[in-house]
């Protein structure tokens, strides 16, 4: 697999230079590419959108070329990727009439931002016209631009957990030893050689219970809706997100570190979701539940967190802190004092 940057002479000096290293960390690769294969098509398929016309999904992923990988350079990670996709996608419309069509995304790559993606929808040539299509190529290419973000985001969080730096715990080589390769009890680490998603093994961990409170100057019905809508979402986190805000509903935010479902929603009142970050072991959630109190000019927000690993609370309550109550006050202006 060619190399980025390969035939730069900057490069070589590297190359050699990593050579003379006996501690072998100032360069280290891992291969992405079967990961993010299979990762890209978890995300695509399912996909949904929907009007007053019908309803459309992605069913199929048909071509996945490409690939990725992740250099470890002098503790620095740098990350390489290129895709060239092909989705199938089905419509109905309210009436009952089947549409099938494609998307491609011919320029899925790290030196290409986001919003400047290629995504191209079409209706199948043997299919009649219809408004569906229309709906594809605004909701649904939109769907897909965000689907396509939170991979970049899982690349650069989930997939580079092992990928430790030098400085942590003296670990130098890239390669897991055997005897921590079966220290699989509460963490799941992604070996450089896996291809496949991780096992959930069903084996219990210690987990904890807490809540915690704070104040908001605004209104029940703004707060609630800050957690809800995907707009206000990426305001206050400063990152592309994912929030469907309604029951049964999936969100996923800060670069796809943190992502859940919405369980239990009451208008103004009450969320409950299963939420988790994504270097919990495999499948395990804890349920948030947030209940919202009017406070005459203020609102109380309470937050209680249930089926916590035991290691992970002090983690889960300062990113609480840090990036949903003091991110929300100082995007939106709800200051208030400390509860």
């Amino acid at each position: 697999m060619a190399k980025w940057g390969e035939g730069d002479p900057r490069w070589i000096v590297e190359e050699r230079a990593d050579a003379t290293n006996v501690n072998n960390w100032h360069w280290t690769e891992r291969d992405a590419t079967n990961w993010s294969s299979d990762k890209l098509k978890s995300l695509l398929v399912g996909l949904s959108v929907e009007n007053e016309e019908g309803k459309c999904e992605v069913t199929e992923v048909s071509k996945c070329e490409g690939e990725a990988s992740i250099n470890n350079r002098k503790g620095k990670l740098i990350f390489f990727y290129e895709w060239n996709l092909k989705a199938t996608w089905t419509g109905k419309s309210t009436s009952g009439i089947k549409y099938k069509g494609t998307i491609e995304v011919p320029n899925l790559s790290d030196e290409n931002d986001m919003e400047d993606l290629d995504i191209s929808v079409s209706l199948n040539k043997d299919e009649p016209d219809t408004p569906l299509t229309n709906l594809m190529k605004t909701k649904g290419a939109e769907k897909v631009r965000e689907a396509l973000g939170s991979y970049v985001g899982f690349l650069k969080t989930e997939f580079t957990q092992g990928m430790i730096l030098p400085t942590a715990n003296g670990v130098a080589k890239p390669q897991p030893t055997s005897q921590s390769k079966a220290k699989t009890d509460k963490t799941q680490i992604s070996s450089s050689s896996s291809t496949a998603a991780p096992i959930n093994t069903g084996v219990k961990i210690p987990t904890c219970k807490f809540s915690i409170k704070e104040m908001f100057l605004t209104s029940p019905a703004e707060l609630y809706r800050v957690f809800l809508n995907q707009e206000m979402v990426q305001a206050f986190t400063h990152a592309p997100a994912t929030v469907d805000g309604e029951r049964g509903g999936k969100f996923r935010l800060l670069d796809g570190n943190v992502f859940g479902e919405f369980t239990e929603l009451i208008p103004d009142e009450k969320i409950v979701m299963k939420w988790r970050y994504n270097n919990w072991p495999c499948e395990h959630y804890a349920t948030i539940s947030m209940t919202f109190l009017d406070r005459s000019s203020e609102t109380e927000l309470k937050v209680e967190c249930r089926g916590v690993p035991d290691n992970e609370e002090e983690r889960t309550k300062e990113g609480w802190k840090r990036y949903y109550f003091e991110a929300i006050k100082q995007t939106f202006g709800y200051g208030a004092r400390l509860f």
